[in-house]
């Protein structure tokens, strides 16, 4: 893939707003102010921007934190084992967590991420995500949130990146 290859828009930076919008009401009635935000590193990070802002619009103003774990390694396929490269920061015992991804693809990720996140005292663990590809067997968790059932093309844009590039686009695109 040649650098200067252009993704091709599959959900527009309008888009992306509005499903974030409809999430976050989803989301809303769910949790409360006490409850942790677990952003996973680093794709993540666009996506639990605009939700926490989101939710704050609908009146929950929650706490924040992040798991950092790498299954990727600059590669288009999950290498099948999870490596914890930076845990949580603060306490979570006996509080709700939602636990925020950009994509759900193989699933591991997320499932590690929600058992740290349990191991570590929550009293519930919620999972939301972006982007759910389709996978051809049964994945271990599946999101209890969902903003945009994806095709299973190789995505970019909105967090998702190829080898640490185009994850800045406000828009997600196919690269394939």
């Amino acid at each position: 893939m040649s650098s200067t290859e252009e993704p091709t828009v599959l959900i527009s930076e309008a888009e992306v707003a509005e499903r974030i919008e409809t999430l976050a009401q989803a989301i809303a009635p769910r949790i409360d102010d006490e409850t942790v935000v677990v952003c996973l590193l680093t794709g993540g990070i666009w996506f639990a921007a605009d939700i926490t802002r989101a939710l704050a619009r609908r009146g929950r103003v929650v706490r924040f934190d992040a798991l950092w774990l790498a299954s990727y390694k600059d590669e288009r396929q999950s290498s099948g084992r999870c490596e914890v490269r930076a845990d949580l920061q603060r306490p979570i015992a006996g509080r709700k967590a939602l636990v925020v991804d950009d994509v759900f693809d193989t699933g591991l990720s997320l499932s590690e991420a929600a058992r740290l996140v349990r191991d570590s005292g929550a009293s519930e663990v919620l999972t939301a995500v972006f982007a759910r590809k389709p996978w051809p067997t049964p994945r271990a968790i599946e999101p209890d949130f969902v903003a945009w059932e994806a095709p299973g093309r190789f995505l970019v844009g909105y967090g998702l990146d190829v080898a640490g590039k185009m994850r800045g686009l406000p828009y997600i695109g196919a690269m394939d």
